[in-house]
């Protein structure tokens, strides 16, 4: 049996043949000019085996969270970025480059590739961006933040595509993310059984939401969907919001 439970933002709960595992766990009801459309699920931070961090992003490494989490977990990130941990007495950092698997009880953790910007800002460290294939009986591939990117496909079949969509406010920003298009052409090259779209529908940013919840909120999985029964018609999506979970059988 596998859980699968969106916390919200890229962070997701991955319960695997009796492993817990937290991705990118961004975990605080406000973070700087941002409000959390719904409250942390606590179900999440309980019984954790160790966590999987994708880049060096501020909403994606946060330190608050991770020091909530207890200094003695195991973090698994990329090389570059653990002394960033170590600096703040985190006992079990784990830095891993793209084609590095490690283990952790009944399951392998890969890193693989993703396309992102690799800085934490114009005076922090730096490095590369990754996601993660997480494999047991079923197969479990988190992006992270990721652009579209040349050998893509190479990543998949797996069992289950934990996929961004979008971000945090009404447009993207920058490049390096994945809109409800993009994000279907992904899915359309990894070829997944099952997609949760993930990376939506948890912050915005304060003086959007004064009068309440703000609707681009909720806008991005419809635009997925609909992206979807064109580029990978055959693909099973499973939204979730944030705090809503899915249960898997054994694969």
């Amino acid at each position: 049996m596998a859980r699968i439970e969106y916390v919200g933002h890229a962070t997701v709960f991955v319960d695997l043949d009796g492993v817990r595992l937290l991705t990118d766990p961004l975990l605080r009801n406000r973070v700087a000019h941002l409000r959390r459309a719904t409250p942390v699920s606590a179900r999440a931070h309980r019984g954790l085996d160790a966590v999987l961090v994708s880049h060096a992003h501020y909403d994606h490494l946060d330190l608050p969270s991770l020091e909530k989490l207890g200094k003695k977990l195991p973090i698994v990130l990329p090389r570059g970025l653990g002394g960033l941990l170590r600096k703040r007495r985190f006992e079990s950092v784990v830095e891993v480059d793209v084609g590095e698997a490690i283990r952790i009880g009944e399951l392998e953790i890969r890193a693989v590739p993703a396309e992102h910007d690799r800085s934490r800002g114009p005076f922090g460290v730096s490095a590369d961006p990754l996601g993660y294939v997480i494999s047991g009986t079923r197969t479990v591939y988190f992006a992270g933040d990721t652009d579209l990117f040349e050998g893509m496909s190479e990543l998949g079949p797996v069992d289950v595509g934990l996929v961004p969509i979008w971000g945090w406010g009404p447009g993207l920003g920058g490049g390096g993310h994945l809109d409800p298009v993009r994000a279907a052409e992904a899915v359309a090259r990894i070829q997944p059984e099952l997609v949760v779209p993930i990376h939506w529908g948890t912050y915005f940013p304060i003086h959007l939401g004064l009068i309440g919840r703000p609707g681009f909120v909720d806008v991005p999985p419809v635009e997925f969907l609909a992206a979807l029964k064109e580029k990978s018609p055959d693909t099973r999506a499973e939204i979730l919001r944030p705090g809503e979970s899915l249960e898997l059988d054994a694969g």
